[in-house]
């Protein structure tokens, strides 16, 4: 039977795996058992997908990263080079915890930057922005900008990666999309977008 995604020689794909249509899989990644991985996406080099993982469709997975059991991706996700999840809160060699993983929840369109370490048990919010080599130890707002260690909120971004500027009706542009985002109660909503003069 022909697959119709696209699996590279080196790559490992687990019996109970389930891959949507047009995902690609790279050189020397590990598909483990019982995970789903949505249509449309890319694993890249030496990437662990653990059991019972779930990917949405088109999640982008850079180099050298492990989506460890516990960890579900919403659509559109991105997660950069060698970012690092966690899956039990207080790990030990001597101690099997087993079955006692975190769940963690990435929203559609968020994005995690190179390098960054998410603690398990802390959700991204839809369209968050995780900068590079920042540690996230809470949860963090949909359209928020966290960067640092521990992660601290610096901003809000838009849905297609810029940083929103608001006045002070609490009203900004994307300067991409002219798409309108509205900042009210600590809290980003996008309303409609900016209808262009012909």
């Amino acid at each position: 039977m022909k697959l119709d995604y696209y699996v590279h020689e080196t790559a490992v794909i687990d019996n109970g795996c389930n891959i949507g249509s047009d995902t690609k899989i790279w050189h020397f990644s590990h598909i483990m058992t019982a995970s789903t991985i949505g249509n449309q996406c890319n694993i890249g080099q030496n990437v662990v997908i653990s059991p019972k993982v779930v990917l949405g469709n088109n999640v982008k997975i850079q180099n050298n990263v492990s989506v460890y059991t516990g960890v579900v991706c919403e659509d559109d996700v991105f997660l950069g080079p060698s970012c690092v999840f966690t899956n039990v809160v207080n790990p030990r060699s001597a101690v099997n915890r087993r079955g006692q993983y975190s769940k963690t929840n990435v929203g559609k369109g968020a994005t995690i930057g190179a390098n960054a370490t998410i603690v398990c048990g802390h959700n991204i919010g839809k369209y968050a922005f995780v900068g590079a080599g920042a540690v996230v130890t809470k949860h963090i707002k949909p359209y928020a900008l966290v960067v640092g260690n521990p992660a601290k909120q610096i901003g809000w971004m838009s849905e297609y990666g810029h940083r929103l500027e608001f006045n002070k009706e609490g009203i900004a542009v994307c300067p991409e999309s002219n798409e309108i985002y509205k900042l009210k109660d600590q809290q980003v909503l996008k309303t409609q977008p900016v209808k262009k003069e012909f």
